[in-house]
């Protein structure tokens, strides 16, 4: 589709506001219907009319429900016509003139089954050919429309809310203040330098860094220290063990920078202006529009979205065999909140006075950002361990954004300041260490993803759901500034 036609299309969705819904219900099934999405720019146009969805104040509710409707008939219908072309795929038109892409989508069900469906559904290059060959491999009915229908509640978000969010902010005229571009640059460039000198350089501390295997050399020297390494290495046999020196050096140094973090805001003044001016800059922010993704990823990291999410991990552990990992993923979820608790009681530092409702804890070190630091870490750590040291980054770097997310999002409501969210997120990075550390001596088998562990995510999006449904009204309220700024 050319730059006009994509033109026409959204002028004509412009004069139309009315069939917007229905639009966004069409393209959604259109993108995910067998090979038409290889066609049609679904994500660029679906962007666009969600953009325009949300300037003509369409409720978010009914522009994802249309979208995922559209999407669950795309797959489905998709999925009823691999049933029907069952072994005469390649040599049926339109579908015999992409031999390559069947291949692909072939290799990745056999490699995944049937959770193929669900991560399929989020990669583009071969998304719209996975249902066509899950019905062709005559994958049950009843297991695909599950993982379909569910699937497409994560789906719809990720396609429909950047587009939402940027005609909504078109439509209020936000103004934003400008010390708002100068930061965001300084934090891209931040992040940019780590993931350069850290993922891309390989500065890292895994079994094929030099740092590694000179310490190993040097345990070997002792025999204290050789038993001490060969205790804690895993006992893969595919890969001859692997000492946790990452885990332990991210528990050792984020607990020790979180111990000079803590005195130097406890004991000194040196913060104390910094974090007055922090809460100032993120005050000036607060806007109807940017309030909605920030409650909603601070109740992402409450307590009950996290405990329910450890709990079904323990559940998922346990019934799998790997009893060990569900011990640390409980032990986690205890030591967090044990730890949390007394440190707060033990500061006693009062929270920001700038909400309606304040929170009903002291401020340091942050809960929610110890929280999500310590299991988007232990996450990772177990999700990594899959992988090659090659592509471990990626992992690592994926689920490194909920914790800036939602440690964000409590300085943006202003219901903590700048030095207790990073005190938390240091304590989370440190217990997530000792703990991936203390389950490497029982790390013998890989953690394949299978359906048990694909069923409890799926679970998890509908308990958060449920969640946000029940609690957003009050959060509304609660975080109300108690000085909002005018649009």
């Amino acid at each position: 589709m050319t730059p006009g036609v994509l033109e026409t299309f959204t002028g004509w969705f412009s004069a139309n506001p009315a069939w917007l819904a229905t639009g966004l219900f069409l393209i959604a099934f259109l993108e995910s219907l067998a090979i038409a999405g290889l066609v049609i720019p679904g994500v660029a146009i679906l962007f666009a009319v969600a953009a325009l969805a949300g300037k003509a104040g369409v409720p978010l509710g009914e522009a994802l429900m249309w979208a995922g409707a559209g999407a669950i008939l795309g797959d489905g219908l998709s999925y009823c016509l691999g049933r029907q072309l069952k072994g005469r795929l390649h040599s049926v038109w339109p579908f015999s003139r992409y031999p390559r892409m069947l291949q692909r989508g072939e290799h990745f069900f056999m490699l995944h089954g049937g959770k193929s469906v669900v991560i399929g559904r989020f990669l583009g290059p071969i998304r719209p050919v996975l249902p066509l060959i899950a019905g062709a491999f005559r994958m049950p009915s009843r297991r695909f429309f599950t993982f379909n229908i569910l699937s497409a509640i994560g789906w719809a978000p990720v396609y429909v809310l950047p587009g939402y969010l940027v005609g909504s902010a078109l439509a209020s005229d936000i103004k934003l203040p400008p010390q708002l571009y100068p930061v965001i640059g300084l934090s891209v460039a931040i992040l940019a330098a780590i993931y350069l000198v850290f993922f891309r350089l390989r500065w890292g501390l895994d079994n094929e860094s030099r740092l590694y295997n000179r310490l190993r050399r040097w345990t070997m020297r002792y025999n204290a220290t050789h038993q001490f390494w060969r205790s804690f290495s895993s006992a893969r046999p595919a890969q001859g063990g692997e000492f946790p020196l990452g885990s332990l050096s991210l528990g050792l140094g984020a607990g020790a920078l979180f111990a000079i973090w803590a005195t130097l805001n406890l004991a000194t003044d040196l913060l104390g202006g910094f974090d007055q001016q922090v809460a100032s800059f993120f005050s000036s922010l607060r806007q109807p529009l940017l309030d909605s993704p920030a409650l909603f990823f601070t109740l992402l990291g409450d307590i009950w979205p996290l405990s329910l999410g450890a709990l079904l991990a323990i559940a998922v552990f346990a019934f799998r065999g790997y009893y060990a990992a569900a011990i640390h993923v409980a032990a986690g979820l205890l030591i967090t909140s044990v730890t949390v608790t007394g440190l707060k009681a033990s500061f006693a530092v009062g929270r920001p006075e700038l909400v309606a409702t304040l929170p009903d804890s002291w401020a340091f070190p942050s809960g929610h950002a110890t929280s999500i630091a310590m299991f988007s870490g232990l996450a990772a750590s177990f999700v990594a361990r899959e992988f090659s040291n090659r592509k471990r980054w990626q992992v690592y770097l994926a689920f490194s954004l909920p914790m800036l997310l939602v440690a964000g999002s409590r300085l943006f409501l202003g219901v903590h300041w700048f030095t207790d969210v990073v005190g938390g997120t240091l304590l989370g990075l440190s217990l997530c260490g000792f703990l991936r550390a203390s389950y490497s001596r029982y790390d013998h088998t890989p953690l394949k993803l299978d359906s048990s562990t694909i069923i409890a995510i799926l679970l998890w999006l509908v308990g958060l759901a449920v969640y946000l449904v029940l609690k957003w009204p009050e959060a509304v309220v609660g975080y109300a500034p108690l000085n909002p700024s005018s649009p």
